[in-house]
């Protein structure tokens, strides 16, 4: 098993142990632990080796060799998100270990999408750079690698899942040749190279981001949610760490949404991403800050807890969505039909594009989409209930969202309306079905379903 970034992040946290009150069994301990007991069925089996492949090659197949930009949503025309950057250099990886590429593919591939980074402009002017201070907006210009456009933010979180593929291309590629030493180096300075500090615009919290100009956006890091890896990162950074009292900040309203949602009691934030994001790099399990301790629980273990809480409310359908049930469930971040409001003899359903869908004691946000990377990003969380969901929604609704590149971003078998939309497709007597499949959506399916079998990412 190759413990990747985990080592990094691990050492990370432990480190801080001193600090703030972090406590971790060992590294090795948790290592051995990795895959769990479920033991999936030979055609569940077949669907996840399947699945894991098909989704590998979204990342290959959508990826400019020349830059390593990955796009945000393919297959058409899109601009490059960097967080689908950080999966896609984790999933390059994942894929010589299945034997899907060869090393030297994979090392080509890695080292072009570092360089690109490295070398990537970084100043505060509105149109002629790809970051500042180390942090990189958050949509790229595929063939240019500068900010898409004036509407495109200077990213803190987007900047750290671009970072956790970074890092594990560090830690993965150790071989004692010119390429891999040169791997090493690069993602070295680009890590070593954000300067965190700089964006806690309000200390000890940092910012979701800034824009030219000067102007920080109005909002930190605060409160459960996939700030984990933000402030993991900045604490360990070796060149501009910020202080540990920022992870009590980011913490300090965790009591606010613990509680007991649809027969799970654990710290709540709607959207499963929250809990899936982080957790694609690091294995929690056995690792407890203060917060942990005094409510007997680790974040690996609260991410279990949403998941089944996300099945249960499925289960109850509290809305009555077609199609809602024990094996078809599944509330994130993902597209949509578009913001329509239908009216009928039942009653308005409201519908909307691309929205953070999730069901919590912080907010419900449900129209009937159903996104497969909500159950396939908590494979390791709880393969139980994660991989017959994902077996049942392709036996039932089949080809029309299992294409090349595994599941669709999303589908929602209540919205029949015919009119024009923005994204997606109209399936008779199935409903909407999207027609691509998001970068940030496919990483966690990856990531999750390869540390479920091996634990190799942590």
């Amino acid at each position: 098993m190759h413990s990747a970034v985990l080592k990094h992040l691990c050492t990370t946290l432990l480190s801080t142990a001193l600090i703030f009150g972090f406590a971790a069994a060992p590294v090795h301990a948790q290592a051995a632990a990795a895959k769990p007991a479920y033991q999936p069925t030979p055609a569940q089996q077949a669907l996840v080796d399947d699945l894991e492949q098909r989704t590998f090659r979204w990342f290959w197949d959508s990826a400019d060799p020349t830059t390593g930009m990955v796009p945000d949503h393919y297959p058409g025309e899109s601009f490059s998100s960097i967080a689908a950057v950080g999966f896609g250099l984790t999933a390059y990886g994942i894929g010589v270990e299945r034997g899907y590429i060869t090393r030297e593919q994979a090392v080509a591939r890695t080292l072009a999408t570092l360089k690109f980074f490295h070398d990537a402009p970084q100043n505060a002017s509105e149109d002629d750079a790809a970051g500042y201070h180390g942090f990189f907006y958050h949509f790229l210009d595929m063939q240019t690698g500068k900010r898409e456009g004036r509407w495109t933010e200077l990213s803190s979180v987007d900047t750290t899942l671009l970072l956790g593929g970074v890092l594990f291309a560090q830690s993965y590629y150790d071989r004692a040749t010119p390429e891999e030493e040169q791997i090493r180096a690069l993602a070295d300075a680009i890590y070593r190279a954000v300067e965190w500090p700089w964006m806690q615009a309000r200390p000890p919290l940092i910012s979701m981001g800034w824009t030219p100009g000067g102007k920080f956006i109005p909002a930190d890091w605060k409160g459960y949610n996939e700030g984990k890896l933000v402030y993991i990162l900045a604490l360990g950074s070796p060149t501009h760490p910020v202080d540990p009292v920022a992870w009590k900040a980011w913490s300090s309203t965790n009591d606010t949404t613990w509680g007991s949602f649809y027969g799970q009691t654990f710290l709540n934030f709607a959207p499963l991403f929250g809990h899936q994001y982080t957790e694609s790099w690091v294995d929690f399990r056995g690792i407890r800050d203060d917060w942990n301790r005094k409510h007997n629980l680790d974040y690996f273990e609260n991410g279990r807890r949403a998941t089944y809480s996300q099945r249960n409310y499925a289960i109850a359908n509290p809305g009555g969505w077609t199609g809602y049930g024990k094996n078809v469930w599944g509330l994130t971040a993902s597209n949509g039909p578009g913001g329509f409001v239908v009216k009928s003899a039942q009653g308005e359903k409201k519908f909307q594009g691309y929205t953070a869908r999730g069901a919590g004691l912080d907010y419900i946000s449900d129209d009937g989409t159903i996104a497969p990377t909500a159950a396939g990003g908590s494979i390791a969380f709880a393969p139980e209930i994660a991989i017959p969901a994902l077996a049942e929604m392709k036996q039932r609704y089949g080809k029309h969202i299992y294409d090349r590149y595994g599941f669709v971003d999303a589908f929602n078998p209540s919205f029949h309306t015919q009119t024009t939309l923005r994204t997606g497709k109209l399936v008779p007597d199935l409903g909407w079905v999207d027609t691509e499949q998001l970068g940030i959506d496919q990483g966690p399916i990856l990531l999750m379903i390869e540390n479920w079998r091996s634990g190799f990412v942590w």
